[in-house]
Protein backbone atom coordinates (compact mmCIF):
# COMPACT_ATOMS: atom_id res chain seq x y z
CA UNK A 1 0.00 0.00 0.00
CA UNK A 2 2.74 2.46 0.98
CA UNK A 3 4.77 1.50 -2.07
CA UNK A 4 1.83 2.37 -4.30
CA UNK A 5 1.60 5.82 -2.72
CA UNK A 6 5.33 6.49 -2.80
CA UNK A 7 5.97 5.25 -6.32
CA UNK A 8 5.03 8.51 -8.14
CA UNK A 9 7.20 10.56 -5.78
CA UNK A 10 10.14 8.21 -6.17
CA UNK A 11 9.75 8.38 -9.94
CA UNK A 12 9.68 12.17 -9.79
CA UNK A 13 12.81 12.25 -7.59
CA UNK A 14 14.59 9.90 -10.01
CA UNK A 15 13.62 12.20 -12.87
CA UNK A 16 15.06 15.22 -11.01
CA UNK A 17 18.29 13.32 -10.32
CA UNK A 18 18.56 12.36 -13.98
CA UNK A 19 18.05 15.86 -15.33
CA UNK A 20 20.08 17.82 -12.82
CA UNK A 21 19.39 20.85 -10.65
CA UNK A 22 17.97 22.94 -13.50
CA UNK A 23 14.94 20.66 -13.45
CA UNK A 24 14.10 22.04 -10.01
CA UNK A 25 14.03 25.56 -11.49
CA UNK A 26 11.85 24.34 -14.36
CA UNK A 27 9.55 22.64 -11.85
CA UNK A 28 9.27 25.87 -9.83
CA UNK A 29 8.55 27.84 -13.02
CA UNK A 30 5.92 25.27 -14.02
CA UNK A 31 4.22 25.55 -10.63
CA UNK A 32 4.15 29.34 -10.90
CA UNK A 33 2.92 29.19 -14.51
CA UNK A 34 0.08 26.83 -13.65
CA UNK A 35 -0.90 28.88 -10.60
CA UNK A 36 -1.22 31.92 -12.87
CA UNK A 37 -3.19 29.93 -15.46
CA UNK A 38 -5.58 28.63 -12.81
CA UNK A 39 -5.98 32.14 -11.38
CA UNK A 40 -6.97 33.49 -14.82
CA UNK A 41 -9.38 30.60 -15.36
CA UNK A 42 -10.96 31.34 -11.97
CA UNK A 43 -11.15 35.02 -12.85
CA UNK A 44 -12.97 34.41 -16.15
CA UNK A 45 -15.27 31.83 -14.59
CA UNK A 46 -16.20 33.46 -11.25
CA UNK A 47 -14.90 37.03 -10.91
CA UNK A 48 -15.54 38.56 -14.34
CA UNK A 49 -19.35 38.25 -14.16
CA UNK A 50 -19.34 40.17 -10.86
CA UNK A 51 -17.07 42.87 -12.27
CA UNK A 52 -19.34 43.22 -15.31
CA UNK A 53 -22.44 43.51 -13.12
CA UNK A 54 -20.74 46.25 -11.08
CA UNK A 55 -19.78 48.18 -14.23
CA UNK A 56 -23.29 47.78 -15.67
CA UNK A 57 -24.80 49.01 -12.40
CA UNK A 58 -22.44 51.96 -12.34
CA UNK A 59 -23.08 52.88 -15.99
CA UNK A 60 -26.86 52.46 -15.99
CA UNK A 61 -27.14 54.06 -12.57
CA UNK A 62 -26.02 57.31 -14.15
CA UNK A 63 -28.76 59.79 -14.99
CA UNK A 64 -26.90 61.15 -17.99
CA UNK A 65 -25.05 58.88 -20.48
CA UNK A 66 -24.78 60.82 -23.73
CA UNK A 67 -22.51 63.79 -22.99
CA UNK A 68 -18.82 63.85 -23.83
CA UNK A 69 -17.93 63.44 -20.16
CA UNK A 70 -20.23 60.43 -19.85
CA UNK A 71 -18.66 58.82 -22.91
CA UNK A 72 -15.22 59.28 -21.38
CA UNK A 73 -16.47 57.58 -18.23
CA UNK A 74 -17.80 54.72 -20.38
CA UNK A 75 -14.40 54.36 -22.09
CA UNK A 76 -12.70 54.34 -18.69
CA UNK A 77 -15.06 51.59 -17.49
CA UNK A 78 -14.34 49.52 -20.60
CA UNK A 79 -10.60 50.03 -20.15
CA UNK A 80 -10.87 48.96 -16.51
CA UNK A 81 -12.62 45.73 -17.53
CA UNK A 82 -10.04 45.01 -20.22
CA UNK A 83 -7.18 45.72 -17.82
CA UNK A 84 -8.61 43.43 -15.18
CA UNK A 85 -9.04 40.63 -17.77
CA UNK A 86 -5.45 40.87 -18.99
CA UNK A 87 -3.77 41.57 -15.65
CA UNK A 88 -1.48 38.52 -15.36
CA UNK A 89 -1.22 37.62 -19.04
CA UNK A 90 2.19 39.32 -19.52
CA UNK A 91 3.59 37.35 -16.58
CA UNK A 92 2.25 34.12 -18.09
CA UNK A 93 3.91 35.02 -21.40
CA UNK A 94 7.23 35.62 -19.63
CA UNK A 95 6.99 32.28 -17.84
CA UNK A 96 6.25 30.51 -21.14
CA UNK A 97 9.37 32.09 -22.67
CA UNK A 98 11.57 31.34 -19.63
CA UNK A 99 10.86 27.61 -19.40
CA UNK A 100 12.53 26.56 -22.69
CA UNK A 101 15.47 28.86 -21.90
CA UNK A 102 15.91 27.17 -18.51
CA UNK A 103 15.83 23.83 -20.30
CA UNK A 104 18.50 24.99 -22.69
CA UNK A 105 20.61 26.13 -19.74
CA UNK A 106 20.28 22.65 -18.27
CA UNK A 107 21.38 21.10 -21.53
CA UNK A 108 24.41 23.35 -21.83
CA UNK A 109 25.52 22.69 -18.24
CA UNK A 110 24.94 18.96 -18.76
CA UNK A 111 27.01 18.95 -21.94
CA UNK A 112 29.82 20.78 -20.14
CA UNK A 113 29.78 18.06 -17.49
CA UNK A 114 29.88 15.35 -20.18
CA UNK A 115 32.89 16.97 -21.87
CA UNK A 116 34.65 17.42 -18.52
CA UNK A 117 34.26 13.73 -17.73
CA UNK A 118 35.47 12.79 -21.20
CA UNK A 119 38.49 15.07 -20.82
CA UNK A 120 39.37 13.61 -17.41
CA UNK A 121 39.01 9.99 -18.46
CA UNK A 122 40.64 10.59 -21.80
CA UNK A 123 38.28 8.26 -23.58
CA UNK A 124 35.90 8.71 -26.45
CA UNK A 125 33.53 5.89 -25.55
CA UNK A 126 30.51 6.48 -27.78
CA UNK A 127 28.13 4.66 -25.45
CA UNK A 128 29.12 6.76 -22.41
CA UNK A 129 28.95 9.93 -24.47
CA UNK A 130 25.46 9.07 -25.78
CA UNK A 131 24.27 8.39 -22.24
CA UNK A 132 25.60 11.74 -21.05
CA UNK A 133 24.07 13.62 -23.96
CA UNK A 134 20.77 11.89 -23.32
CA UNK A 135 20.84 13.06 -19.68
CA UNK A 136 21.78 16.57 -20.76
CA UNK A 137 18.79 16.92 -23.08
CA UNK A 138 16.19 16.05 -20.44
CA UNK A 139 15.99 19.67 -19.14
CA UNK A 140 15.34 20.96 -22.66
CA UNK A 141 12.53 18.50 -23.10
CA UNK A 142 11.05 19.41 -19.72
CA UNK A 143 11.27 23.15 -20.41
CA UNK A 144 9.65 22.79 -23.82
CA UNK A 145 6.82 20.64 -22.46
CA UNK A 146 6.06 23.22 -19.77
CA UNK A 147 6.26 26.10 -22.25
CA UNK A 148 4.04 24.35 -24.80
CA UNK A 149 1.43 23.57 -22.17
CA UNK A 150 1.24 27.27 -21.32
CA UNK A 151 0.99 28.39 -24.96
CA UNK A 152 -2.42 26.80 -25.39
CA UNK A 153 -3.85 28.68 -22.42
CA UNK A 154 -2.29 32.07 -23.17
CA UNK A 155 -3.79 31.98 -26.66
CA UNK A 156 -7.19 31.06 -25.22
CA UNK A 157 -7.00 33.85 -22.63
CA UNK A 158 -5.93 36.50 -25.16
CA UNK A 159 -8.75 35.52 -27.52
CA UNK A 160 -11.20 35.67 -24.62
CA UNK A 161 -9.99 39.16 -23.63
CA UNK A 162 -10.60 40.40 -27.19
CA UNK A 163 -13.98 38.71 -27.45
CA UNK A 164 -15.21 39.82 -24.01
CA UNK A 165 -14.00 43.39 -24.56
CA UNK A 166 -15.96 43.66 -27.81
CA UNK A 167 -19.03 41.99 -26.35
CA UNK A 168 -19.04 44.16 -23.26
CA UNK A 169 -18.51 47.33 -25.28
CA UNK A 170 -21.42 46.36 -27.57
CA UNK A 171 -23.60 45.61 -24.57
CA UNK A 172 -23.03 49.05 -23.13
CA UNK A 173 -23.58 50.67 -26.54
CA UNK A 174 -26.81 48.79 -27.29
CA UNK A 175 -28.28 49.49 -23.90
CA UNK A 176 -27.22 53.10 -24.19
CA UNK A 177 -29.32 53.50 -27.37
CA UNK A 178 -32.40 51.64 -26.07
CA UNK A 179 -32.35 53.21 -22.62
Amino acid sequence: MIDWLLEPWLTLLAFFETGGQVLLLIFAAAVLLWMLILERAWFFWRVLPKVERDVHAHWFGRAERSSLGARRIREALLDRIKLSMSRTLPTIQVMIAICPMLGLLGTVTGMIQVFDVMALKGTADARAMASGVSRATIPTMAGMVVGLSGLFFINRFQARVRRESERFGDTLSVREVTA
